[in-house]
């Protein structure tokens, strides 16, 4: 319960004052009538739902925000046009002709590499890691993409894990190009999921269905016995546990912060000046994402390697979870929301609606009895 206070009390914060969007009418009317400040006065339950419409922090985190149009006039339609014939004529063409040459070379080479030096597996695995960062620069170049980084670049050292926030699957691929991470993700379907299974699985990236319970287990399992390898390609965690739109960040899980590693926090912004990076995997496939960045001006963003960070003495998991994240945050210029990204796959329980359901009637009853 006092979790639940602390996150309300957090969220009235950025909860814009409800009289404000109410009419003149429905708080000046005379003392003899039912107004709507009055029902909001019934019980919190009505506010929370009346703020929820008002301030929604929750959908916001996973919402695109188109751009504003600039092709309104005359004058700036025909320029539009011109760059519309650009992107799509010239560009488009020459960024697809890039990736296909790109996967040639991977192809040509990874095939032979992994299936002849079977018994030099250190020297293969070497190879195959320098392959897969090959490969996703080909995907960088393919957007166009201009990519900062800041801070010293990842080596391989035992116990140590790397945590990143989370806008679409290309940050894999952004962070990949620089360093072949073994990454923890979603399992998914089609030619994804194909490459996840062979190709990247090369490298050590562990997978999950969101499913099943099983799994978590599992993979917990292999995230410590992943840490203690000297030789494991370093460890790459998505805490969020779902895509967020770049401009917020969700509650971190603490699979990460329990292992007993260091933690060497990755802040990962998009501009936004040509091409909105988030991927809703809900309205949109992943190879349609891909045709929107390769059919945008340029992907640029910003990556910061921050410095490592360990548990101190007494701070639990959860505790270490969010202070990293409040690490990520401010380096990112993101606004923390107390939500489980999760709460995005599933609905709330029975138990909860009961509970709510009679608080609600709890508080009109002792309402109706002081009328």
């Amino acid at each position: 319960m006092n979790k639940l206070k602390s996150s309300s009390s957090e969220l009235d914060l950025d909860r814009p004052n409800l009289e404000d969007y109410l009419p003149i009418g429905s708080i000046q009317e005379p003392h003899g009538k039912l107004r709507l400040r009055d029902l909001l006065d019934i019980s919190p339950t009505l506010t929370e739902a009346a703020g929820a419409i008002i301030d929604d922090s929750f959908t916001r985190c996973f919402k695109s925000n188109p751009p504003e149009p600039w092709n309104w006039n005359i004058y700036l339609f025909p320029l539009w046009c011109l760059g519309l014939v650009v992107r799509y004529g010239i560009l488009f063409p020459i960024r697809v002709i890039v990736l296909t040459i790109g996967w040639i070379i991977f192809l040509s080479c990874y095939i032979p590499v992994h299936f002849l030096l079977k018994g030099h597996d250190k020297f293969r695995k070497k190879l195959e890691r320098c392959l897969v960062e090959l490969i996703c620069s080909f995907f960088v170049a393919s957007w166009t993409g201009v990519v900062k980084y800041h801070g010293p670049r990842p080596s391989i050292r035992p116990k140590q894990v790397f945590v990143a926030n989370h806008t679409s699957m290309i940050d894999f691929i952004v962070l990949e190009q620089m360093t072949a991470f073994a990454v923890i993700m979603q399992k998914h379907p089609g030619w994804v999921g194909l490459l996840q299974s062979t190709i990247l699985e090369g490298v050590g990236c562990i997978w999950f269905n969101r499913s099943e319970a099983k799994d978590r287990e599992i993979v917990a399992r292999k995230l410590r016995q992943h840490v203690e390898g000297a030789d494991n390609n370093p460890l790459l965690i998505f805490p969020e546990g779902t895509c967020v739109n770049n401009h917020y960040t969700v509650m971190f899980k603490k699979g990460a912060f329990e292992l007993g590693s260091t933690v060497c926090p990755v802040a990962i912004k998009y501009n936004k000046i040509f091409v909105d990076a988030f991927w809703n995997s809900r309205k949109q496939s992943f190879t349609m994402h891909l045709l929107q960045l390769m059919t945008s001006w340029a992907v640029v963003c910003d990556v910061w390697y921050l410095e490592p960070q360990t548990i101190r003495p007494g701070e639990t998991p959860i505790e270490f979870a969010e202070r990293v994240r409040d690490i990520i945050s401010v380096r990112a210029g993101l606004k923390k929301v107390p939500w489980d990204g999760y709460l995005k796959y599933s609905r709330p329980s029975p138990k909860h609606r009961e509970r709510k359901q009679q608080s609600f009637a709890e508080s009109v009853l002792r309402r109706l009895e002081e009328k």
